[in-house]
């Protein structure tokens, strides 16, 4: 079931609700690109969870209206509003991959409401002290954030003209992405449901333009609002070690400096290692 939220300052906002609507509301972040039709559980499963799983479009994917010169805490305000309109107190957040910095945007400024937080595979900020920031990290993401640190012009360009070969053939465009990953993570997008899922996923994000996706690589690339110090509430850091998407030292990084984070660090798996355990993290969200 998908509807329409209006922000205070006149945006849409494109949300998708998934298993028990009585159920404990959990709110899921999607990845960079992404959008609200990507990776959950089974409405099966969900329901015997007790879970009432909400995803929305980030600003400028999907159906959601752009939000020009958005930062990573601007996702707060962004949930915060969803759960007022759907008169939600306490929530939890699931971020995975370019979802995760967003959910400890809300674990940061939102603690009264944001119980539990769950961020994997995420990255650490741009300016995190002690960090060699693109350390293990793949060609393409590289040149990503080079594009960034060179304008949100240059990026553009290359994010238009990757999103327009996406749209024209996002099964190719996923085949494509399956011949870089590492074993495990080949091995799970082997999966037909998850190529599947990824195909609507990706075409979803990018239906109109690359927006979406260059204000993210833009708010990971400039300060993100908000300092990881500062999060109190219950955190679970998640990380595959083999990840060549957001290398595993960044949530390293993020567990060594948020008090009380919990950290969990998977031989053997990978970036979409993430995936396999999302059940177990949503159970745990709304233990």
């Amino acid at each position: 079931m998908g509807q329409l939220i209006r922000t205070s300052d006149g945006r849409d906002l494109a949300v998708e609700h998934h298993g028990n609507p009585r159920g404990r509301p959990v709110f899921l972040l999607h990845g960079t690109p992404g959008s609200r039709l990507g990776q959950a559980p089974r409405s099966i499963v969900l329901y015997q969870l007790g879970v009432n799983l909400i995803t929305f479009d980030r600003p400028g994917y999907g159906k959601s209206d752009r939000l020009p010169g958005r930062r990573v805490a601007n996702a707060a305000a962004d949930v915060e509003a969803i759960a007022d309109a759907l008169d939600i107190g306490e929530f939890a957040v699931v971020g995975r991959s370019g979802g995760a910095p967003h959910a400890l945007a809300c674990a940061a400024l939102l603690p009264e409401r944001a119980v539990r937080t769950a961020a994997l595979v995420g990255l650490a900020p741009r300016n995190a002290q002690g960090l060699d920031w693109f350390a293990g990290m793949t060609e393409a993401n590289v040149r990503e954030y080079n594009n960034a640190a060179a304008g949100g012009q240059q990026l553009t360009a290359a994010l238009e003209f990757r999103s327009v070969a996406i749209r024209s053939d996002p099964r190719g465009s996923v085949a494509d992405l399956r011949r870089g990953l590492s074993a495990s993570d080949r091995g799970i997008v082997a999966d037909v449901g998850i190529q599947a899922m990824l195909v609507r996923n990706f075409t979803e994000a990018l239906r109109s333009s690359a927006d979406g996706w260059v204000d993210d690589i833009m708010a990971f690339s400039t300060d993100w609002g908000f300092s990881p110090e500062d999060i109190a509430a219950s955190l679970l850091l998640w990380h595959g070690e083999d990840d060549v998407f957001a290398p595993v030292q960044h949530t390293r990084w993020l567990a060594e400096r948020i008090p009380g984070a919990h950290l969990e660090v998977e031989s053997g798996a990978a970036h979409f290692g993430a995936l396999r355990v999302l059940t177990r993290i949503l159970s745990w969200a709304i233990s």
